[in-house]
């Protein structure tokens, strides 16, 4: 955990937000500036701070199967997945999230 992390302290219960799935692994909640109807992010529990620092196969795949569960819980069919890794890349929370964007 970063103290100083906006996510982390979402994960921590800091700002009661409503997750709209969550595991052991990651939590998904809504993004507060939605650049679609639908605009989630995943959010690995553990800090990550970007792609570039994740070395750990498994929650990886814990991520994507994270997006394959709350797409199907929510009955999102058609859907993009998006990481923004690093400043120029337009990553603005250096805590590692996928984006789900759907309509």
């Amino acid at each position: 955990m970063d103290e100083n992390c906006i996510f982390c302290k979402i994960i921590n219960g800091d700002f009661n937000t409503e997750f709209v799935y969550e595991n052991e692994h990651l939590v998904v909640f809504k993004d507060i500036n939605p650049k679609a109807r639908v605009h989630l992010l995943v959010v690995p529990r553990v800090h990550v701070a970007s792609l570039n620092e994740l070395d750990d196969k498994e929650l990886l795949g814990e991520l994507m199967m994270g997006v394959k569960e709350v797409t199907k819980k929510i009955g999102l069919k058609s859907y993009r997945v998006q990481i923004n890794t690093g400043k120029e890349a337009g990553q603005e929370v250096f805590h590692l999230h996928i984006h789900i964007l759907g309509s």
